[in-house]
């Protein structure tokens, strides 16, 4: 559930899981051109510090991303800064849980976070700290505002996506 800068409490969190697929691996690549033969060559990746494929670790902060984008705070919300720690590998089909934790109301409009990336056994694959910047009003609270500056194709997919998420 979205929440503006007003709203948010020490504690808040929320999170999304995935199963990450050799095909979430393979997109991934494809998109960053990070085709490493640590992430798409099992042959090679045997004989490696792992012994197998593993997860690109950046994918796993693209989940971050989802629930800092989508619901904790939610739709608005800049990136000011995000630090980060790998401490275990993500292999494939491991089903990851991305929270993200209020740990500071800071001044001038900022919120401090915790981020994890567990895997399905609780093991803590990162964790790092970000520091965003919510909005201060809800989106659909703009909405007379965008009816000004969007055509109508821009407002019916835009009231879609809204509207998928609210339901």
């Amino acid at each position: 559930m979205e929440k503006t800068y007003s709203e948010l409490k020490v504690g808040d969190r929320d999170f999304v899981e995935k199963t990450i697929t050799e095909t979430d691996v393979y997109l991934y690549a494809g998109v960053t051109g990070d085709f490493s033969w640590l992430h798409v060559n099992e042959i090679r990746a045997r004989v490696g510090h792992f012994k197998t494929r593993i997860v690109h670790g950046m994918l796993l902060v693209g989940l971050i991303s989802n629930v800092v984008g989508n619901s904790m705070p939610g739709a608005g919300t800049i990136y000011e800064s995000q630090t980060l720690r790998f401490l275990k590998p993500c292999y494939f089909n491991d089903t990851i849980k991305a929270e993200t934790e209020v740990i500071e109301i800071m001044p001038r409009g900022r919120v401090r976070l915790r981020t994890t990336c567990y895997n399905q056994h609780g093991h803590i694959l990162l964790d790092g700290e970000a520091v965003v910047i919510p909005p201060r009003q809800h989106v659909l609270e703009t909405m007379d505002i965008m009816d000004k500056e969007l055509d109508d194709y821009e407002k019916n997919r835009l009231y879609e996506q809204l509207s998928r998420r609210a339901g």
